[in-house]
């Protein structure tokens, strides 16, 4: 009962569960048959899924702290500066408390054990009193592991309100025993769980289980040709066998007729080397026989290399003559031919010199030629201005021209019209006076 209540040791260090975000990480890899059993979701939405995740979130950390109080009890000088004094004084009295469960419980265990090994004295009174006086020191511990708890509270309330320590005390995670962090583990699983629980909606909780009922269907097709496939193979196997038997009882009977074959080779082997070595004797008189006449061939031969060498020796004098004679008119030539081509070096290199010298000149001459054609481009181009002006000029007077000598025959038009149309204004008028005096006359 005391191991529910009593700080466990060290844990590794976990994560920061103020710094967890209540939304799923997305998934880098690509889409796969498993797509089914992810939430369409990331994040939660609703605020009660927010309070669940954020309450178990709240008691991981409390956890984490809580199982870093024994190893609190165990430093106390070197934390005492660092937690402050109200955190260790309640550390302290919480750890007093525990000692105090643990002696008792241990003292209880004693007890059971003895009462365990003394059960043949089970109808005596003094062994019911003792069962009964166990019970009772049973109950008395029940106050005390209520102030334990309201201990941890305490401590977890300092720690709670002071920030600065409560992160001091975490990164002194290894400080955390296997089961503490056993325990964890399995509180930030089972908070894994939850938030995609929370995460899976009712439609999507129902396709997650009509996939895994169809993963079920698909498993049992496969275990079930998986099966058709291991008999097959247990038959290929028994084949196999028999295959490997009738060759094995084939490669015995082929051994039986190699031995067979072994010895009737032996046989003919010695019937071989007798009948070779009747041929190595009378081969060997025959190769006698050809010894001497070859001998008897290479003292002829002898005797005419003899007198081939001594008349090689008279051509090759004759030829040593003719070899030093035209070596040394090689030579003459040689000599004649050094100086016949120092003389032309020597003019090779006058006419180099005249060459160069032109050459300069023809450099010379090449830039003021540049210079003259530059001047005579630019000559031309104003050449060519002056000519387009004056082409310019001229059709301009020419346009001038033609347009005085219109503007001319207009304006003479216009003095003719204007003329005309006096004259017939006058022309009228007479009319007019005439046609009012024979009126007249008429009248009287």
């Amino acid at each position: 009962m005391a191991l529910d209540i009593l700080p466990v040791g060290a844990l590794y260090r976990g994560p920061n569960i103020s710094r967890i975000r209540l939304m799923a990480e997305p998934s880098k890899r690509p889409a796969s048959p498993l797509k089914s059993l992810v939430p369409s979701k990331s994040k939660l939405t609703t605020i009660e899924t927010k309070r669940i995740m954020s309450v178990l979130d709240e008691t991981i950390h409390k956890v984490e702290l809580v199982t870093l109080l024994s190893y609190v009890s165990s430093n106390n000088e070197h934390l005492e500066g660092m937690l402050g004094e109200d955190i260790m004084k309640a550390v302290r009295e919480h750890e007093d408390l525990c000692r105090v469960l643990l002696d008792n419980v241990s003292y209880l265990q004693d007890e059971e054990r003895q009462l365990q090994e003394e059960e043949e004295f089970e109808e005596e009174g003094w062994f019911r009193d003792r069962r009964l006086s166990i019970e009772l020191q049973k109950c008395h511990l029940l106050p005390l592991m209520q102030q334990i708890r309201e201990s941890t509270k305490n401590i977890l309330r300092h720690l709670l309100n002071n920030p600065q320590a409560a992160r001091l005390l975490q990164m002194q995670s290894l400080g955390r025993s296997a089961e503490a962090q056993s325990f964890i583990d399995s509180l930030i699983e089972l908070r894994g769980f939850l938030f995609e629980k929370l995460l899976t909606s009712p439609m999507e909780a129902r396709d997650k289980a009509q996939f895994i009922q169809n993963m079920i269907r698909q498993n049992k097709r496969n275990q079930e040709a998986i099966d058709a496939l291991e008999n097959e193979l247990v038959a290929s196997l028994k084949k196999r066998d028999a295959q490997v038997e009738k060759e094995t009882f084939v490669i015995q009977e082929l051994k039986n007729h190699l031995h067979q074959v072994l010895k009737f080779s032996e046989n003919s082997l010695l019937r071989t080397k007798q009948e070779a070595k009747k041929q190595q004797k009378a081969d060997y008189r025959a190769s006698q026989a050809r010894v001497v006449k070859t001998q008897q061939e290479i003292a002829q031969l002898r005797s005419q290399f003899h007198s081939l060498l001594m008349e090689n020796r008279e051509a090759e004098q004759a030829l040593r003559k003719k070899k030093y004679k035209v070596e040394t008119e090689i030579e003459n030539w040689i000599q004649k031919y050094d100086t016949e081509m120092g003389e032309k070096q020597d003019e090779y290199e006058e006419l180099d010199i005249i060459h160069k010298e032109e050459k300069v000149q023809l450099e010379e001459l090449k830039q003021r030629y540049s210079v003259l054609v530059a001047e005579f481009s630019q000559i031309r181009e104003e050449q060519d201005i002056n000519s387009k002006r004056n082409m310019e000029a001229q059709q301009e007077l020419v346009r001038m021209v033609r347009a005085a000598t219109l503007i001319q025959a207009v304006w003479k038009g216009y003095l003719v019209r204007s003329m005309l149309r006096s004259k017939k204004k006058k022309r009228g008028k007479g009319k007019a006076k005439d046609k009012g005096k024979g009126q007249a006359k008429d009248n009287k």
